[in-house]
């Protein structure tokens, strides 16, 4: 199998990473979402990738996009708030937009441009509201920049985390606009976005899991 695709072995291998590192950090997300929501962000997010594992566990899907399809039903079915239906409709617009085939750099780019647009028309969020949307879509960008410019998956996914950790940090400075972090108005500024958190969690275990598998040399 080319190392420089996505096939099912690998898609499941970054639906385990992400479940396990958003179980390491949920206290992390729980205290940011208390600054500024409901304080349930990191607690929903664990439970729901815990279902995802059992679902796998349960299905063994076969091929990429099924993986990444179930990973994102289940997560609409079984998480609260808001995390549920955002993450959830962005995976499987993910899975849904992958080839039934191992997905090239190029493939999977398109996917995670279709998962961005399923958070935009979800949760109606702008770059610059506080929001997942603010780590997504400068991790996009690098990702697709990086694979127009030659790079392969794992070099695609490093820069796209990078980005995704420096859209992450930016929240702080802005002021919430969208969810209930926009009730705190200015006081919400000061505050790291807690989805902003998550998803550059999502990102970062996609370059640990893809840069894993690429051979040396």
């Amino acid at each position: 199998m080319d190392t420089d695709t996505l096939d099912a072995a690998l898609a499941e291998a970054w639906i385990r990473a992400l479940a396990a590192a958003v179980a390491e950090h949920r206290q992390e997300l729980i205290d940011l979402d208390s600054a500024i929501g409901d304080g349930d962000h990191g607690s929903n997010l664990d439970r729901g990738f815990t279902a995802v594992l059992a679902a796998l566990d349960a299905a063994r899907p076969t091929g990429a996009g099924a993986v990444l399809g179930r990973t994102g039903t289940t997560l609409v079915s079984t998480v609260g708030g808001a995390s549920g239906p955002l993450y959830g409709s962005a995976f499987r617009a993910i899975g849904a937009a992958l080839p039934q085939d191992p997905a090239t750099p190029a493939q999977f780019a398109e996917a995670l441009a279709a998962g961005l647009a399923a958070v935009r028309r979800l949760g109606a969020a702008q770059p610059g509201d506080k929001t997942i949307v603010d780590a997504y879509t400068p991790a996009l960008a690098a990702f697709e920049r990086a694979v127009a410019g030659g790079a392969g998956l794992a070099g695609a996914a490093s820069a796209a985390a990078d980005a995704a950790e420096e859209g992450m940090r930016a929240t702080v400075a802005l002021q919430a606009r969208k969810g209930r972090a926009s009730y705190l108005g200015p006081r919400s500024v000061g505050h790291q976005d807690p989805g902003a958190t998550s998803t550059a969690l999502l990102f970062r275990t996609l370059a640990d899991v893809t840069r894993e598998r690429r051979p040396a040399g």
